[in-house]
């Protein structure tokens, strides 16, 4: 189910808009000078990746926020909260926090797992199966494992792949179009296989 986002257009939207336009038409996104950087493409996804899922009941946020999380190594800096500043999903503002250990990320919707977490991978991902977290990563080969989205920089651009199976076990539905935007969607039959 695709989510509207009613407002003025912010820096999200135009780096949103900009990060799309450079996948769909194969203009190099990463060029420091002509585009966003990698960490704002990877921000923005991000955040657009919430508003393209739907989240099963059992998963509604109790509160005010819908937290976005990262595990492991933070790589994004600042660049992750000042690309999503103000914005919300579902009706709740969405909040960047840091988590320490897998176990903590139960209550987030989106978690980044870094390229830190790599040996830990199969373990972590274990830990999350029962839950309704989107898993998202830039490590290689995330989607083989069970990871549900990983982020492939090709040709200087950022794109990212699928596994759907990861998904749908989850209860999560992913959005034809966040599908049809992925360079791969693939399907595995158990995590960390």
């Amino acid at each position: 189910m695709i989510r509207k986002h009613s407002g003025v257009p912010s820096l999200l939207h135009r780096t949103l808009a900009l990060a799309i336009v450079c996948v769909v038409s194969a203009v190099p996104a990463l060029h420091a000078q002509k585009g966003p950087t990698e960490n704002e493409v990877k921000s923005a996804y991000l955040y657009n990746f919430g508003k393209f899922v739907e989240w099963p009941a059992k998963a509604a946020i109790v509160g005010e926020f819908f937290p976005i999380c990262v595990l492991g190594d933070d790589s994004f800096g600042s660049t992750l909260e000042t690309t999503i500043a103000g914005e919300s999903i579902e009706g709740k503002k969405v909040l960047v926090k840091r988590v320490a250990k897998s176990q903590d990320a139960v209550s987030c919707r989106i978690l980044f797992i870094s390229s830190s977490q790599q040996n830990r991978i199969k373990e972590i991902l274990a830990e999350l199966d029962s839950t309704s977290v989107l898993t998202v990563s830039d490590m290689r080969e995330f989607t083989r494992h069970g990871g549900m989205i990983q982020f492939v920089v090709e040709e200087n651009k950022v794109r990212f792949e699928v596994n759907l199976t990861s998904a749908e076990r989850s209860g999560l539905s992913l959005s034809s179009q966040l599908l049809k935007v992925a360079i791969n969607v693939k399907r595995s039959a158990q995590p960390g296989s």
